[in-house]
């Protein structure tokens, strides 16, 4: 019983040493002076024209949290749908259609608010 502690402590401890060299090794092997090269912008070998702080529309970042969200949904049915030959029972199909039944109670809430308007 012990013996499986000891294996997880052992990987967790190689872990972690793993993790700390390979954080330390780089900042102690990099170059450390800043000149003015290094200070610019670099984009695709061209100089920086303009500023770079650009305000997106909040449209952008609401569509983006949708996609995430849905994305994530199809992770949830994934595993539903590798064991749908053993599962035929009532359950599983309540199951299935209360959880698309809430996501599309989500995407209709998020069309009504407008989110697709653009």
């Amino acid at each position: 019983m012990l013996e499986s502690y000891a294996y997880v402590f052992l990987f967790s401890i190689i872990s972690i040493v793993f993790v700390t060299i390979v954080t330390i090794v780089p900042r102690i092997l990099s170059p450390k002076g800043l000149g003015e090269k290094k200070l610019t912008t670099y984009e695709c070998g061209e100089e920086p024209i303009g500023d770079a702080w650009i305000q997106f529309n909040v449209r952008y970042y609401l569509v983006a949290l949708l996609f995430v969200a849905f994305d994530v949904e199809v992770f949830f049915l994934i595993p539903w749908a590798m064991v749908y030959k053993n599962l035929q029972g009532l359950i599983f199909w309540l199951e299935v259609f209360l959880f698309l039944a809430i996501l599309v109670l989500a995407l209709a809430y998020a069309w009504a608010k407008g989110v697709f308007e653009w």
